[in-house]
């Protein structure tokens, strides 16, 4: 009979290896009872995939894990390079048993059990955390004549920096962060045009811890009643560093309704207005990576995964961290904790 773990761990960004470090804590063994399963080749989560001008200044400790510090840095050292590294020593120094590159094709019932397949592997477990984050489904709506656009279309996934587009018209789409970081440097060196669907909602107040857990709040309600789940920086608002005022001041951040449709040569509106483009970047965030849970049945009928703080409803064996109100770095940290401490829990339970 294969050896059954007690939990595998999807994925070794921030909130997998947050949870995976209070599980043994708790008192589970890595590579004995915890393994953590890991997708890239190497440490870094989500932030060895960002574009190579997204700098520290841009992390504000926003990647810090549980009991370590980030090491010292610049401001101008990028954030793809230095925050990997910590991910990676981190890993080190707490023995957290990462097992890579390997990517998950579907986790099944097995009895009390839940079986992990990725391709001819396969793992038994009493409990499951999923930590697959969002990076792996980026989200690009379809419009009409997308297919006949001659010019480059691309993802913020597949954004490296603004170099390629120097001299350029670039339409940026989506009414993120990341899309008034991006046209703070793409303005730098190209004309730019931001759409978005909705007009921007810009947050005048400081960003207090007291905001970012009341924003958290939200989506945590939205995950409870099996809600698809919204981004926590959608109930944040907007607001402007330091590093995009002088993007502010030359006019980049007015904002254009969503267009009808591309052209050959660029993006039209309904009302007959056109602009020429030589590239369209999809700043239009992720999806939750979670398809290979669909044999577990977790989703209502609502189309989210119900959750009882991380917690799935539908299968308590699970839970899903780096989903909704975890899906910022916000709350990851957060949910880790919580998670192990809800897996520890259910293994008692089930031992009892």
């Amino acid at each position: 009979m294969d050896a059954v773990l007690s939990t595998v761990v999807l994925g070794a960004g921030q909130a997998g290896l947050s949870t995976a470090h209070h599980l043994a804590r708790l008192g589970l063994s890595p590579g004995r009872d915890l393994l953590v399963l890991d997708a890239d080749t190497a440490p870094g989560g989500a932030w060895q995939h960002r574009w190579d001008t997204l700098t520290m200044a841009d992390v504000h400790g926003i990647a810090t894990l549980p009991d370590q510090a980030l090491p010292s840095f610049t401001d101008d050292q990028p954030a793809n390079v230095v925050v990997p590294a910590y991910f990676a020593d981190y890993e080190r120094r707490y023995r957290l048993a990462v097992r890579r590159p390997v990517r998950v094709d579907r986790v099944e019932p097995a009895g009390p059990l839940l079986r992990v397949r990725a391709g001819e592997q396969a793992w038994l477990t009493r409990t499951l955390v999923n930590a697959t984050g969002t990076w792996q489904r980026p989200f690009i709506p379809v419009y009409p004549g997308a297919a006949g656009f001659r010019g480059r279309q691309l993802h913020t996934h597949d954004y490296r920096g603004p170099g390629d587009f120097a001299g350029q018209h670039v339409v940026v789409v989506g009414g993120g962060a990341s899309a008034v970081q991006l046209l703070a440097e793409l303005s730098a060196v190209a004309s730019t045009t931001w759409v978005t669907r909705r007009p921007p909602v810009w947050r005048d107040a400081d960003f207090t811890p007291e905001a970012g857990r009341a924003a958290v709040a939200l989506v945590e309600e939205r995950v409870r009643q099996g809600l698809p789940p919204a981004s926590v920086v959608s109930v944040t608002g907007l607001a402007l560093r330091a590093q995009e005022q002088g993007a502010r001041e030359r006019g980049v951040y007015v904002r254009e309704p969503m267009f009808a449709r591309l052209t050959p040569t660029g993006v039209a509106w309904p009302d007959g207005r056109e602009q020429r483009a030589d590239a369209v970047l999809w700043a239009t965030g992720f999806r939750p990576d979670v398809t290979h849970l669909a044999p577990l049945h977790l989703r209502s009928a609502a189309g989210g995964i119900q959750l009882d703080g991380t917690t799935a409803v539908r299968d308590p064996r699970v839970q899903l961290v780096g989903y909704g109100p975890s899906a910022s770095t916000i709350g990851a940290n957060r949910a880790g904790r919580a998670a192990a401490v809800a897996v520890l829990a259910r293994l008692r339970q089930a031992a009892a």
